[in-house]
């Protein structure tokens, strides 16, 4: 299995109410690819951090390998979520990709 990370960080002219519901255009868009997208085992966005946060947003995803992470990432219902939910609100994006080795 592979897990796929991102932590977002929302532009900053936007007011609170308006990052509150850009954070659920971003959960509601993504999560709701859940099902649609070979490989993806689990979808979850997490958008209420503690103080302590310097991010906004966090994926938290599951794919089975590999390969069908690199099919999501061109998967036409994650692009157009990306390209409406996402990029127009974000300022910057952490990535991480691993691998989960299980005993």
């Amino acid at each position: 299995m592979v897990k796929h990370i991102i932590l977002w960080q929302l532009k900053d002219e936007f007011s609170v109410e308006e990052k509150e519901n850009i954070k659920l255009g971003i959960k509601n868009g993504l999560e709701g690819v859940a099902g649609k997208i070979p490989g993806l085992m689990d979808i979850c966005v997490q958008t209420k951090g503690l103080a302590s946060s310097n991010a906004d947003v966090m994926l938290d995803s599951t794919f089975e390998n590999e390969d069908a992470l690199k099919a999501y990432a061109v998967h036409p219902e994650h692009v157009k979520v990306a390209d409406e939910n996402v990029r127009p609100f974000t300022k910057s994006r952490s990535c991480m990709d691993f691998e989960i080795l299980l005993m």
